[in-house]
């Protein structure tokens, strides 16, 4: 799939070919360039709403003709995927993505969303509000060309498990699924859980086949994965805030004109803004209503403060060895 399709006359395809990125001449010049963006949800994600909303805010502040594909529903494969192409600079200018699915690219790039990294959504917004991310963001647009160009995300992360668990003694040993990133991985398994990386969208098969008892997620993915189907025990660890920044290819921006790119710039905070306002303003009420419909029990979790004295080490250690130590000291300082 070509990264972008010009609408016109073939000229316009020759000339996209060409240059390789947004290389115009001739009649090309008065074509319309339709910009792709990849979601794994429906219309009713906020991620997905945060992208629809990118694109409308785009289009108004451009103020000239551009068209917006939004791939949705996993029709361009997962966020690693996206990811890839983005970096590659084809099939997907825009996305959401984890920072978990850039580590093959950057090392600092899953410490924006660890866990325990924040103490609350309070905390959270504030530290998003300072930009503290900076130096990482920079990081992974150099390695990975991919830009983040603001950050979604304010759903709290609990583990749904197949059993409850309401300490440390009861989630010993627990094989639960985690992201790709090594540091989930170490950081789960420093508090006595048996972690495995598995791919999104096989987690709800790998729960119903026994090969896991348990995943973590907010509660947008558990709605929309129907992941309490299989486990719906969800125990209320609060390990984490997500954090998803909206992704731009750099190497389609480099092709964009001037006020495309400014217009880019200025939606994309924009728009990650809303998608943290609709995730984090609907996080507690969709697990009341899956809750009031029975599909899912919420269990107290009692020691997240044992748990993350467990964890705090782990971070340390990986900040220090992706020299986040800084960024750390000024997160907990907030």
């Amino acid at each position: 799939m070509h990264r972008r399709s010009f609408i016109g006359a073939a000229s316009a395809t020759a000339a996209a070919s060409a240059f390789g990125t947004f290389g115009i001449i001739g009649r090309a010049s008065a074509q319309t360039l339709t910009l792709n963006g990849a979601s794994q949800f429906d219309d009713s994600h906020p991620y997905t709403m945060a992208m629809q909303r990118f694109a409308e805010l785009v289009q108004k502040y451009y103020g000239k003709p551009i068209n917006f594909v939004i791939h949705k529903n996993s029709a361009l494969g997962l966020e690693k995927q996206y990811v890839e192409y983005m970096a590659q600079g084809r099939a997907v200018d825009f996305a959401v993505a984890s920072p978990a699915h850039m580590s093959t690219f950057s090392r600092s790039a899953p410490f924006i969303d660890a866990p325990f990294l924040f103490r609350d959504l309070a905390h959270w917004n504030k530290v998003l509000d300072q930009d503290l991310f900076k130096p990482i963001a920079d990081d992974i647009a150099a390695k990975a060309g991919v830009m983040l160009i603001g950050y979604g995300g304010g759903g709290v992360r609990n583990i749904f498990a197949t059993k409850p668990v309401t300490n440390l003694a009861e989630m010993k040993g627990l094989k639960v699924r985690v992201q790709g990133a090594p540091i989930w991985s170490k950081t789960f398994a420093a508090t006595g859980m048996a972690p495995t990386v598995i791919a999104y969208n096989e987690v709800y098969n790998a729960i119903q086949n026994g090969v896991i008892e348990a995943g973590e997620n907010e509660a947008a993915g558990v709605e929309q994965m129907k992941f309490y189907e299989v486990a719906p025990q969800l125990n209320m660890t609060q390990h984490a805030i997500t954090i998803r920044p909206l992704c731009f290819s750099a190497k389609t921006f480099k092709g964009l004109p001037k006020d495309l790119q400014d217009a880019v710039v200025r939606a994309g905070k924009e728009a990650a803004t809303y998608g943290r306002e609709v995730e984090s303003g609907g996080d507690g009420k969709r697990l009341e209503t899956l809750e009031a419909a029975g599909k899912l029990k919420r269990i107290a979790f009692n020691d997240r403060d044992a748990m993350k004295k467990l964890v705090d080490p782990v971070m340390a250690a990986y900040a220090r060895e992706i020299g986040a130590e800084g960024i750390l000291a000024k997160i907990n300082a907030i």
